[in-house]
């Protein structure tokens, strides 16, 4: 897949990190999708035993057949450290890199992470889709910051995540009894958007079909990477 071309460096301290989020946060656009999509595409990475590398694993999966349609590895080494808020400047060099590999061009993307619910509103899902201008949203496992009230148990119940007075998530039961997911804008989405085809694609369990199909595909490859296998084109 063609992805516009580069338009910052990935080799940035912490400190220009978070001055360049909030710089491209700028960018962040919340809109309706033009059309429901079919292509949905789940992303989600994983880490080299050794932590010096990234994997980055992206799954295109039809919505209406529920089939996977295409899946993708790529790895790219961790040039930044682990800071708390800065997840994506780890992470997303070796997604992008899954990504170009791609030969379909998926309708809508999901990031295994945050996008708007992130102390700088710039988490995961908006840096992606602020550098690939696709619709992307963040579904994560569990809260950055923010709050929830109480949440009914049956799947469909939602509740807002407020932080500082502002709502920049929603929390979804997306199985009966189950932890709900926590669902937050990327970029070319609405908030409403987001929540619908989480559930959706949530049609087996907790996590939409996309990222769990990631997340498992990104834990493959880490489990070859130990036995010595390594993806091509790193």
């Amino acid at each position: 897949m063609r992805l516009p071309p580069p338009i910052h460096r990935w080799d940035l301290s912490p400190r220009r990190a978070v001055a360049l989020q909030l710089r491209l946060l700028q960018r962040v656009r919340e809109e309706p999708l033009e059309s429901d999509p079919r292509l949905i595409a789940g992303l989600d990475a994983a880490f080299s035993p050794d932590n010096d590398w990234c994997l980055g694993a992206v799954v295109v999966w039809d919505r209406l057949t529920g089939e996977v349609v295409e899946q993708q590895m790529a790895a790219r080494p961790l040039r930044f450290p682990y800071v708390p808020g800065l997840l994506s400047f780890r992470e997303a060099p070796a997604l992008l890199a899954a990504l170009r590999r791609l030969r379909v061009r998926p309708d809508l993307l999901i990031c295994d992470g945050q996008g708007r619910a992130h102390p700088r509103r710039f988490g995961l899902a908006c840096h992606v889709g602020v550098l690939i201008d696709l619709p992307v949203f963040g579904c994560a496992k569990s809260i950055l910051v923010g709050e929830v009230s109480q949440l009914g148990s049956a799947r469909g119940a939602m509740s807002d995540l407020e932080y500082q007075g502002q709502v920049i998530g929603r929390a979804v039961r997306t199985r009966d009894r189950v932890r709900p997911v926590y669902v937050s804008v990327g970029h070319r989405v609405t908030l409403e958007d987001a929540v619908r085809w989480t559930l959706a694609c949530a049609v087996r369990f907790r996590l939409p079909e996309p990222i769990r199909l990631a997340d498992a595909l990104a834990g493959k490859g880490r489990t070859k990477w130990k036995r010595g296998w390594y993806p091509l084109e790193r």
